[in-house]
């Protein structure tokens, strides 16, 4: 559960003193830092090269989706946000913003719909 994964991220991080490099900013970086990194698998490919790139790098690509993962559990769980509810909330916003009848199909961002 998440919970649980938490929990083992919490006790990762507390058994090694780094709590006290793992503030909001900190953590929001290190996230746009990873997801930079898995970016760098995709980058200047076509969707057959991504898919042969996943295909080879299987375990690298799987690693940097789950330091941004870990680092999304963590920060979530210092800032008390509960990170379902806050998924919940945020799929009915964008459910009222990218309605079926208008979205469907398209790329448009909901102000151009």
């Amino acid at each position: 559960t998440v919970q649980t994964m938490t929990e083992k991220i919490r006790a990762f991080r507390d058994e090694r003193d780094w709590m006290q490099f793992h503030n909001p900013k900190e953590l929001a970086a290190a996230i746009t830092i990873e997801a930079s990194e898995l970016m760098e698998h995709f980058l200047w490919k076509t969707p057959e090269e991504s898919a042969e790139r996943v295909a080879s790098h299987r375990e690298a690509v799987q690693d940097e989706i789950a330091d941004i993962a870990m680092y999304l559990f963590e920060l979530a769980d210092n800032l008390d946000i509960d990170l379902l509810e806050a998924m919940t909330q945020k799929m009915a916003k964008n459910g009222a913003k990218y309605p079926v009848d208008k979205a469907r199909g398209s790329h448009k961002k909901y102000t151009e719909l």
